[in-house]
């Protein structure tokens, strides 16, 4: 959550900072605000509530403030409302030192009122103002030795970046458990909470480490750590480029990732069958630790705890191994048990998601090993982990998650594979065919989605529906919980997911005519029991009046006589199916939501990466 971007060099910091909120929107859009240290060396701050439009609004009114040297944030409110007065920046009380912060001081209430103590005038209910009172206390000396000073004070997870009208040309960040990333080009540099916010003039960058603060200018960098020890980070280059983070064409984001789709699971899988073995990204484990694994977990939050349910299958399967499914959330405060024989699978687009990191964390706790998947290089969560696998889906702007979810379960079937080799319980030419399986799948999954003019047809006669329900079994269970998160993110619409066998324990009795049903439909080839079971669960629900909307695969003739609607995927694997199964649900719920009026790519209350439990 919230969008950060400094940046100080040789061109005018405001217009750089700009375009950088522009690109940084959809990590949080409930208020804006730039500061720019101006060219007669004075503070100037502008900030508004709303989406970034209206700061922009504000600026061509009262005009751009000159400067090479400057800051801007976007916000997702955590402490305070979307209101002007909570915007970022946030200043001191001499208006010379200014703030943007990501994350939350959780000790800001005693500090808050302690600073009040002290004659300090607060005019904001957030959290952050409080470090630009507290830089104010310190004695004279470089931005960064007070910026460390004040870190120490803090606890929580944050990220800060701050100007100093008094000390002109630096731009100081700091971090701790949240994202904060540093662009290097000639002659300027930059600092983002997202490489996006700078790709435009640099792919070169350097990722921070835990607790460090970076001091940049014109000229270079310095990093430090909050007690003032010299520092390093870890430099690393963009392999994606401007028009990755462009629409492409497209007129929502979330549209143009969708069909970006075939592309991102034939990266997430390129390069990772390497002389018959299944290899991971980064491996800092041993064959026999993963032998002696007995046990797994996965967790995750959201659209990645639906990919870990998929995962949970396809590892049982392959492994015979017991896997736990679990909202990360939940994980550390029900005291799992873990041991040096348990492997925690981490599922994080962002590899920042607070609840998933802290999940790792305590894991990593009780000895237990720790595999990473996510989509961003050089994230918290892989550099905390023991293994990596990431999903290379590239820059994923829309809030509601697409391409990585299928880049997500794709990775998942490699670390079942992995660990099915690795045990015994599969042998190199099994890998192998199921590898093959897996690399068929994007030209399945492209054809799903030249394949979806019907879908758009009909999300515009169920824009009106109160409500709709997801059924599923066996993998189709987790489709359908996906199917109703996509639209309750996008349309706002009441939506359910339910296993399709619980449908007589309960659910049933919220059938009523003209309910919308979706039923993600087991291939009659692979589970004709369960097939047949599902058959009666629509006939059930179309002799109460529903409407059901069937997505099957080519050729199943058995669903035609009780389909209101049909949806047809291709043909696949079993445990694969979801890779195709998924895509008409994401079309539904986004054509849904625009028939509704709605904003697909930035829906309300949500942020792109929730970096705070």
């Amino acid at each position: 959550m919230c969008g950060i971007v400094g940046y100080v060099g040789q061109q005018q910091a405001i217009e750089v900072v700009l375009e950088g909120l522009r690109r940084l929107e959809y990590r949080g859009y409930d208020s804006a605000g730039v500061a720019v240290v101006d060219d007669a060396g004075a503070l100037a701050v502008h900030r508004k509530g709303g989406k970034l439009a209206n700061l922009e609004k504000l600026l061509a009114e009262v005009g751009l403030p000159g400067g090479v040297t400057g800051m801007g944030h976007t916000r997702w409110a955590t402490h305070g409302g979307p209101t002007d007065r909570n915007a970022h920046p946030h200043t001191d009380c001499s208006g010379r030192i200014a703030v943007i912060h990501n994350g939350i001081i959780e000790n800001f209430m005693h500090l808050r009122a302690a600073l009040e103590d002290r004659g300090h005038e607060l005019s904001s209910e957030t959290d952050t103002e409080i470090v630009a009172h507290l830089l104010e206390e310190q004695p004279a000396g470089p931005l960064a030795r007070r910026v460390e000073a004040v870190c120490r004070q803090l606890e929580g997870a944050f990220t800060l970046v701050v100007i100093d009208s008094a000390d002109p040309g630096v731009v100081v960040g700091a971090r701790r458990n949240s994202p904060l990333v540093v662009g290097c080009g000639e002659g300027e540099f930059f600092l983002a909470s997202d490489v996006s916010a700078f790709i435009a003039y640099t792919r070169n960058a350097v990722e921070l480490g835990q607790d460090q603060v970076v001091a940049v200018t014109a000229d270079g960098y310095e990093i430090t750590c909050f007690d003032g020890a010299p520092g390093e980070g870890k430099p690393f280059h963009v392999d994606w480029d401007l028009s990755a983070a462009e629409k492409g064409g497209h007129d929502t984001f979330m549209e143009k990732e969708i069909d970006e789709q075939p592309t991102a699971v034939a990266d997430t899988l390129r390069g990772h069958l390497v002389d018959g073995r299944i290899v991971l990204d980064e491996e800092r484990l041993a064959d026999q630790d993963l032998r002696d694994i007995d046990r797994v977990f996965v967790v995750g939050c959201g659209s990645a705890y639906h990919s870990g349910l998929i995962a949970k299958y396809a590892i049982e399967h392959w492994t015979r191994l017991p896997v736990e499914v679990e909202i990360a959330s939940e994980f550390r405060y029900r005291d799992p048990v873990l041991d040096r024989d348990t492997l925690v699978v981490a599922i994080s687009q962002s590899g920042e998601t607070a609840d998933t990191l802290e999940a790792v964390r305590h894991a990593r706790a009780q000895k237990a090993k720790v595999l990473a998947i996510c989509n961003t290089n050089g994230s918290t969560i892989p550099r905390e982990s023991d293994a990596v696998l990431y999903t290379h889906a590239g820059p994923e702007v829309a809030v509601a998650s697409t391409k990585a979810v299928l880049t997500q379960i794709a990775a998942s079937y490699l670390v079942g594979l992995a660990l099915a080799q690795v045990q015994g319980k599969k042998y190199e030419d099994e890998v192998a065919r199921e590898f093959q399986a897996l690399e068929a799948m994007p030209e399945l999954i492209a054809a799903t989605i030249a394949a979806m003019d019907p879908v758009r047809a009909l999300a515009g006669e169920l824009a009106a529906a109160k409500a709709v329900l997801f059924l599923g079994r066996h993998v189709g269970y987790p489709v359908a919980l996906e199917g109703a998160l996509k639209l309750k993110e996008l349309a706002y619409m009441h939506a359910e997911g339910f296993p399709a066998g619980e449908l007589k324990h309960g659910p049933i009795a919220l059938i009523e005519p003209d309910l919308p049903v979706v039923v993600v439909m087991p291939s009659p080839r692979g589970r004709s029991l369960l097939h047949s079971k599902l058959v009666s669960n629509i006939q059930e629900i179309r002799a109460r009046g529903a409407r059901t909307i069937v997505v099957a695969e080519e050729g199943d003739s058995a669903v035609l006589p009780f389909a209101s609607d049909l949806i047809t995927v291709p043909r696949t694997p079993t445990l694969l199916a979801p890779l195709v199964s998924v895509v008409p649900l994401q079309v539904l719920a986004c054509e849904i939501a625009k028939a509704r009026g709605l904003d697909v790519d930035q829906p309300r209350n949500l942020a792109k990466s929730v970096t705070v439990e």
